[in-house]
């Protein structure tokens, strides 16, 4: 517990604190790197507001016993593992029953996979 915890708290303080020292403001907080934050930001708006209305439009073609619950849609994003994280959370305040954990966990992964084959399709591009 303590290493999930309390323990992962200070680390990442210590971190933020030490970079933070060692950087100054003009060279951190440019134009273009509050850009690269904002896109960083908008990216996950639309992968998760288009994994969930993908899995709404193909529960269209579904029979009604087989249907997908849309918040396994927003695990797609490859924020491992606080988007899996958040379909558990949220699917449980709808239902007290509805463990999506480990269901979320298996498109969490494959957007992980997904972004490195993106990342080395885009690198092969540079040599």
């Amino acid at each position: 517990d303590t290493a999930k915890g309390p323990l992962i708290d200070i680390v990442t303080i210590l971190i933020g604190l030490t970079v933070g020292a060692s950087t100054q403001a003009t060279t951190f907080l440019t134009a273009k790197s509050v850009g690269i934050f904002a896109l960083g930001a908008a990216s996950f708006v639309v992968a998760t507001f288009g994994g969930v209305m993908f899995v709404k439009a193909i529960n269209l073609f579904l029979k009604e016993g087989n249907k997908i619950n849309p918040l396994i849609g927003n695990a797609g994003v490859s924020a491992v593992p606080d988007s899996a994280r958040v379909s558990q959370v949220v699917g449980l305040e709808y239902d007290k029953t509805n463990h999506l954990l480990m269901h979320a966990m298996g498109p969490n992964v494959a957007g992980v996979i997904g972004s490195a084959v993106a990342a080395g399709i885009l690198l092969s591009f540079l040599y």
